[in-house]
């Protein structure tokens, strides 16, 4: 059997996370499997680990999120990366574990609604705070010419100690010297800035990091009101509407 490759990296190399992890309870969902929480047998700590399974074909995404998370978790607002781990299971098929910084506090979106919930809405202090936070992890990785893309207040985690953390890399892009601007449309759509969408639309178009300040204050409107503008509407009307709505004001 040949050896799971991605384009740059193999990853059956990778140790299996048996011998160090084990599993403790489930925590969601995310983009490319479920999420768990885990304990390290050798010194007790705990960590967050999304499972990827089974592996047939490594994803360029997934690729993507591993190449940005060691090259990039050495900051305080982007999510502790601890390493790639890879378990054989000839019956279930193979898995990537992705073992990061266990996020307890949850997204700053369950924040928001569990205020709505109580009739509430969140302080703008708090506000301010969390956006202060992500904006030095974004600055982060812009200056490392790196895009996230996907900007959003389920991307934004809490620590108990009130910590602020970037997450899910899986569509970020990283720009190479001679080629700092992008033109492949990907993001959640209603946080998705107008240029980027327009690249589903015109060939010629292209964008840059300043497309993740857009989406960063769309996620400040669902921090005041609990949703982004246009929420009510199906996410392909609102991509229709974007680009026609955000040329003189706001949405």
């Amino acid at each position: 059997m040949l050896p799971l490759t991605g384009k740059t990296i193999i990853f059956d190399s990778f140790p299996d996370p048996s011998d160090t992890w084990e599993i403790i309870e489930t925590i969601g969902k995310g983009t490319y499997g479920k999420v768990f929480k885990v304990l390290n047998k050798k010194n007790g700590s705990k960590a967050a680990v999304k499972i990827l399974d089974p592996v047939h074909d490594i994803d360029e995404e997934i690729e993507a999120e591993y190449n940005i998370l060691k090259a990039l978790s050495d900051h305080p607002n982007v999510v502790k990366f601890y390493g790639m781990y890879y378990k054989k299971d000839v019956k279930n098929g193979d898995q990537l574990w992705l073992v990061l910084e266990l996020c307890n506090g949850g997204s700053v979106t369950d924040l928001v609604k569990g205020f709505l919930k109580r009739g509430e809405r969140m302080n703008e202090l708090i506000i301010a705070y969390i956006l202060r936070e992500a904006l030095m992890g974004l600055q982060h990785l812009h200056e490392n010419k790196t895009i996230h893309r996907d900007i959003k207040g389920n991307n934004i985690l809490l620590t108990t100690e009130g910590g602020v953390k970037l997450v899910d890399f899986g569509v970020s892009a990283q720009l190479t010297s001679t080629r700092l601007r992008r033109n492949t449309s990907v993001g959640t759509p209603f946080w998705m800035a107008p240029e980027v969408i327009a690249c589903e639309q015109q060939l010629d178009s292209s964008y840059d990091a300043r497309c993740d300040a857009w989406s960063l204050g769309i996620t400040a409107i669902e921090l005041g009101d609990g949703d982004p503008p246009l929420a009510d509407l199906h996410p392909m009307r609102a991509l229709f509407k974007i680009p026609r709505k955000s040329s003189n004001k706001l949405l």
